[in-house]
């Protein structure tokens, strides 16, 4: 089986090919141009570079949020496109299980995958690794700096933080009170490596099932709720 993973939840766009379990290539950008621009063409070059056609796909693995609204659109929109185009499945994965998947998944490792999601609060999820595979020990949320350190302070073992969150949540966070540390670049900022691992082992649906999870109401959603409410 051929599958082509996409990340756009952030400001890196990634693409990733994966032959029947295994990597064969991945890309990653983090020119700050938007997704539109470089996640087809990212996919387009794996696809020659590791000899494939793009007909060869066999399903599209695609990160459903949370995270950017935009870069989630066009994420989800692309791998809809494809699936539509050649009639094949897709899996959407949480965006913080595939940064999970693709930290330092060492037995034992307890992982705190966080994204800036502004309005002092974090996208997270906590994860610990059993068996060389991350096992999920909250749903993912959003979550204010000060109950996260509350959870975080509960456990004795240290926390790697993963995720375009992690510097900023290292920054904000009591470090005498919580055992933390910052991964290392290439594994901490999401990429399509963790979609694609992620999304093996989960039931495909077909293109129209995709469905985003953005956990809070976007900046122009909330402003016409206020007014609705003022009215």
């Amino acid at each position: 089986m051929l599958m082509l993973a996409l990340e756009s939840s952030a400001k890196a766009a990634s693409a990733a090919l994966f032959q029947d379990g295994k990597m064969l290539a991945l890309s990653i950008q983090t020119s700050g141009l938007t997704h539109s621009r470089t996640l087809l063409p990212m996919a387009e070059d794996l696809l020659k570079n590791a000899d494939r056609k793009v007909r060869d796909l066999d399903l599209v693995a695609v990160s459903r949020g949370p995270g950017s609204f935009t870069g989630l659109r066009i994420g989800m929109a692309e791998a809809k496109g494809l699936c539509w185009a050649l009639e094949i499945p897709a899996v959407g994965v949480s965006t913080l299980e595939a940064m999970a998947y693709g930290g330092p998944v060492l037995d034992g490792q307890m992982l705190c995958c966080c994204m800036d999601a502004r309005r002092s609060q974090f996208y997270n999820a906590l994860f610990t690794v059993e068996g060389g595979k991350p096992v999920r020990l909250t749903e993912d949320r959003a979550i204010s700096a000060e109950d996260l350190e509350k959870e975080l302070i509960s456990s004795q073992e240290p926390w790697i933080l993963l995720g375009d969150g992690a510097e900023l949540c290292y920054n904000i966070l009591d470090r005498e009170k919580v055992t933390m540390f910052v991964a290392p670049e290439p594994l901490r900022i999401q990429n399509a490596r963790g979609v694609g691992l992620a999304a093996m082992g989960k039931e495909p649906v077909p293109a129209d099932g995709l469905l985003p999870q953005y956990l809070r109401l976007s900046q122009a959603e909330r402003e016409r709720l206020a007014k609705l409410q003022k009215a």
